[in-house]
């Protein structure tokens, strides 16, 4: 087991050693957020930090949530379950 992490190790230090300066600069930061304990990364992923959509709202999308919240309403407040959601995507 300790041979395979040292092996992941290797593999991924050679990779590193191939990416120019620019390349290297965001994967040490996509690592940074990697290895970030759980509190901050979740302070780092949370919509509290997204700026705020100042776009009007469009016909189009007005029509879409209404269209969400009847489906909702007609379901009893269900969504569609995941698997299905996949399917009817064409993801599963």
């Amino acid at each position: 087991m300790a041979s395979d992490l040292t092996q992941e190790r290797q593999q991924a230090f050679a990779l590193l050693e191939r990416l120019s300066a620019e390349k290297l600069r965001v994967v040490r930061s996509l690592l940074e957020v990697i290895v970030d304990d759980e509190e901050e990364l979740t302070e780092k992923l949370t919509l509290s930090n997204a700026p705020v959509d100042d776009e009007p709202e469009t016909d189009v999308e007005r029509a879409a949530v209404a269209q969400a919240r009847a489906s909702l309403k007609n379901s009893g407040g269900k969504g569609i379950p995941h698997d299905e959601a996949m399917q009817r995507l064409g993801l599963e």
